[in-house]
């Protein structure tokens, strides 16, 4: 069974959507990270302060037959296509550890479980 990593970097507002639609595209969980980003766009200022988006992180760990179905998903429901918005990105993954009980569910071809 082969891995991909996909990265979605969004704008908090955005995170439900975009796991929600990852999970009924076919992704089976989801990792959130918080952070902050800069872009292009200039950081808005209150009174002097410099307020920067907060801005999460979401790491989907996949399989790699379903990647452009949730990426698709995680397009659509971050807006993507609206500027400042978010990314996505995918990255391959070597190995894995730590999947025994879900790999085996795989296998069997068990996958509605998940939803």
């Amino acid at each position: 069974m082969r891995f991909k990593i996909i990265l979605a970097l969004v704008k908090t507002e955005k995170t439900d959507p975009v796991v929600d639609a990852a999970k009924h595209a076919g992704a089976t969980g989801a990792t959130v990270i918080t952070g902050r980003g800069t872009g292009i766009h200039e950081a808005k200022s209150f009174f002097g302060l410099t307020l920067e988006a907060q801005t999460d992180i979401i790491i989907f760990l996949i399989e790699e037959h379903v990647v452009q179905d949730i990426l698709e998903a995680i397009n659509t429901a971050g807006e993507f296509n609206q500027p400042g918005t978010g990314i996505a990105f995918v990255l391959p993954v070597e190995h894995v550890i730590g999947l025994e009980s879900q790999m085996k569910r795989f296998s069997e071809g068990v996958r509605d479980q998940y939803f």
